[in-house]
């Protein structure tokens, strides 16, 4: 199906619906996988890595499939790209008996005692089982998992103090298995980013592409643009508004876009050039030009808007409001979103050790 063919499509029938079936699989993940479920006999419990701004969607079946009971361990990465206040419902949501969660910011933060102490508090048992048999307990081995380009790498480097991992912002650049020992309590498994082979809820996949955790080429750009801008219309209009500069939305996805690209001059010969409308849009959005967004909600908060239909898109506004205000595009102010996220979220900034 062609782009414009897509596009026009979109804005007659005003509805978001992918052109194709997002597909990838690539061979090293086929091994990798083979490789996680031999290794997985040989850890105690699983870090796995999810977008914060995805919970759901950069959610592995494949690892839910491979990991059975064993604790779980969920780093929610990127938290400082994400909605603060939705960050915190998903880790209550989220959260279980055998499932601890906690939110960081990879790059910035030093959080590498509160990982220790939640690992500790995950394996409690088993390090109990331990003490009765009199054996002195050793350290816990975690395997690190995760989709790609969530910020497996980026962890491992920053914990371990050197460049044990390669990285890069792009799926798929970790390709083989790796022991890093953290302390005398813990030593990590770092796995290459593994994706199952096809997306069953398409705006899984859309979702997954739009943030960049899939490769560009096997997705068509149009599809992503128009389903984050109407994904934007009904939970941020005002990022739009504020972003770029527009008096009001227009009626469809694409009427909306055209007008963002009328503004932003995206033009070819006085008309939307829409590759480039639709490449500079998603830009935008994986560079965090429109503020704070996460682009999922937690299905007890869905539930809940439901039941108060209006209330929650004033209030959405409202928070958008708060975020734009203070928020100077690329250089943002964390500091609204650090007073607002309770202590499972924000007790991690400890001197380094």
């Amino acid at each position: 199906m062609a782009e414009s063919d897509s596009w026009q499509e979109a804005q007659e029938r005003k509805i978001i619906m992918p052109s194709s079936n997002i597909q990838w699989f690539p061979g090293h993940m086929t091994k990798a996988r083979r490789q996680m479920e031999e290794n997985l006999k040989k850890v105690d419990f699983i870090i796995e890595i999810r977008d914060a701004r995805i919970p759901e969607s950069s959610r592995n079946p494949l690892i839910e499939e491979l990991a059975g009971n064993k604790p779980r361990l969920i780093l929610l990465s990127k938290k400082d790209k994400a909605d603060p206040q939705l960050t915190k419902d998903w880790i209550r949501e989220l959260s279980s008996e055998n499932q601890e969660v906690m939110a960081v910011d990879l790059i910035r933060e030093n959080y590498r005692k509160q990982l220790v102490a939640k690992s500790l508090k995950l394996n409690e048992k088993l390090i109990e089982k331990q003490k009765r048999k009199g054996i002195r307990p050793r350290a816990l081995r975690a395997m690190v998992c995760g989709i790609p380009n969530v910020g497996k790498s980026t962890m491992i480097n920053t914990l371990a103090k050197r460049k044990a991992a390669q990285t890069g912002d792009r799926p798929g650049v970790t390709k083989s298995l790796q022991w890093i020992r953290l302390d005398s309590d813990l030593e990590l498994l770092d796995t290459p980013g593994v994706l199952w082979p096809k997306f069953e809820d398409q705006e899984v996949g859309i979702r997954l592409a739009a943030l960049g955790s899939i490769k560009d080429d096997v997705v068509h750009m149009d599809d992503l643009a128009i389903f984050c801008a109407d994904y934007l219309m009904k939970n941020h209009p005002e990022a739009l508004l504020k972003t770029y500069g527009l008096e009001k939305l227009e009626e469809t996805p694409w009427e909306t876009l055209e007008a963002i690209a009328r503004k932003r001059g995206w033009l070819q010969r006085g008309q939307v050039d829409e590759n480039r409308t639709m490449r500079s849009f998603i830009k935008d959005i994986r560079e965090n030009r429109l503020g704070k967004i996460t682009w999922e909600i937690p299905a007890s908060k869905t539930e809940e808007r439901d039941s108060k239909p209006g209330e929650d898109l004033v209030k959405n506004t409202d928070h958008q409001n708060d975020q734009m205000n203070g928020n100077d595009m690329n250089k943002q102010d964390d500091s609204h979103a650090d007073n607002i996220v309770d202590n499972n979220i924000d007790n991690n900034k400890e001197e380094t050790e």
